[in-house]
C-alpha cells in the first residue's frame, strides 16, 4: 500500500457520521420498542441495520480507497494508532461499568438485602437469603437455572483462544511477506468468529427454553444478558471487520511495512478476547 511521506491529509466533509448517528439512535429505539413488544420494533430495528450497513461499508470504503491511493502519511497513520488506542479505552470502560455493576451486586447489594444491614433488609425483604447466582427476592416469582460453563462456554472460550492465536500467526506471515499463510490464518480466524457467536446463540436458546433463565430472571438475568450479549455484539463487529481484512489481505492491500488496518483490528479481537475470559471466569465460574 502506498503511503505519503509528507504533509497531513485532511478528508472531504463526510455524511457518514451523522448518517452513523442516525442508524444507531433508530437501533436503540427498535431495540427499546422490542423489548416493550411494540408491533412496530421490527420495522425499526431494520432500518437502523440497513442504515449502520450502509454507513459501515461507504465509510470503510473511503478509508480504504484514501489509504490505497497513498494520502495517509506518517503523521496520519500516529494518528490512527493513537485513534485506536483511544477508542480501546473507550471500550475497556464500558465493559468496566458492566463489570462494575456485577460486582457491586455480588458483593454490597445482595449481601445488604440479604441481612449484613438489617435497616435496608427490613425495609426491603427481610425473608431474603444470601446467595448467588440470584434472581432477587422469592426468585423473581419463577423456577430457573444459572448457565454454567460447561459445556458451551468452555468451548467457546476455547475457540476464541485459538482464534487469536491463529490471527496472532496471520500477523507474523503478514510481516514475513507469507501472502498464503496470511490468508489461510485470515479465514481460519474469521471461521472461528463465525462459530463463536453460533454457538452463543445457541447458548441463548438452552438459557430460554430449557434454563428458564431470561432478560427478566432478576439481577443475575439482566447482568448475565448485558454482558455476554454486549460481548457478543463485538464479536460480530470483530468478525465483519476481520472479513474485510481479509479480502483487502487478498487484495494485497497490506505490505510488511505498512499494514496498520491489520494491526487495529487485531488489537480489537485481542481485546475481546481478553473480554470474554473475564466473562467466563466472574460470570460462568465464579
Amino acid at each position: 500500500m502506498a503511503q505519503a511521506q509528507d504533509g497531513y491529509y485532511v478528508p472531504h466533509q463526510s455524511n457518514w457520521p451523522i448518517i452513523g448517528s442516525v442508524g444507531m439512535t433508530a437501533l436503540v429505539v427498535g431495540i427499546a420498542m422490542y423489548l416493550e413488544a411494540m408491533p412496530i420494533a421490527l420495522w425499526v430495528l431494520g432500518a437502523g441495520a440497513l442504515i449502520m450497513l450502509s454507513m459501515v461499508v461507504g465509510w470503510f470504503g473511503d478509508v480504504i480507497r484514501e489509504g490505497v491511493k497513498g494520502l495517509y502519511s506518517d503523521q496520519v497513520d500516529r494518528s490512527l494508532r493513537w485513534g485506536m488506542i483511544w477508542f480501546i479505552f473507550s471500550e475497556i470502560m464500558f465493559f468496566a461499568a458492566f463489570f462494575g455493576a456485577l460486582f457491586y451486586t455480588r458483593t454490597l447489594s445482595v449481601p445488604w438485602i440479604s441481612g449484613d444491614d438489617p435497616a435496608t433488609s427490613r425495609l426491603l425483604w427481610d425473608s431474603m437469603v444470601l446467595s448467588w447466582p440470584t434472581a432477587g427476592p422469592a426468585n423473581a416469582g419463577m423456577e430457573w437455572q444459572p448457565m454454567g460453563p460447561w459445556p458451551l462456554p468452555t468451548i467457546n472460550t476455547l475457540i476464541l483462544l485459538t482464534s487469536g492465536m491463529t490471527l496472532t500467526a496471520a500477523h507474523h506471515a503478514l510481516k514475513e511477506g507469507n501472502r498464503a499463510r496470511l490468508i489461510t490464518f485470515m479465514w481460519l480466524t474469521v471461521a472461528l468468529g463465525t462459530i463463536f457467536t453460533g454457538l452463543q446463540g445457541y447458548e441463548y436458546y438452552e438459557a430460554y427454553a430449557h434454563l428458564n433463565l431470561r432478560m427478566d430472571t432478576g439481577i443475575y438475568g439482566s447482568t448475565f444478558f448485558m454482558l455476554t450479549g454486549f460481548h457478543g455484539l463485538h464479536v460480530v463487529i470483530g468478525t465483519i471487520v476481520l472479513l474485510v481484512i481479509t479480502l483487502r489481505c487478498m487484495k494485497g492491500h497490506f505490505t510488511p511495512q505498512s499494514h496498520f488496518g491489520f494491526e487495529g483490528a487485531a488489537w480489537y479481537w485481542h481485546f475481546v478476547d481478553v473480554v470474554w475470559l473475564g466473562l467466563y471466569i466472574f460470570v460462568y465460574i465464579f
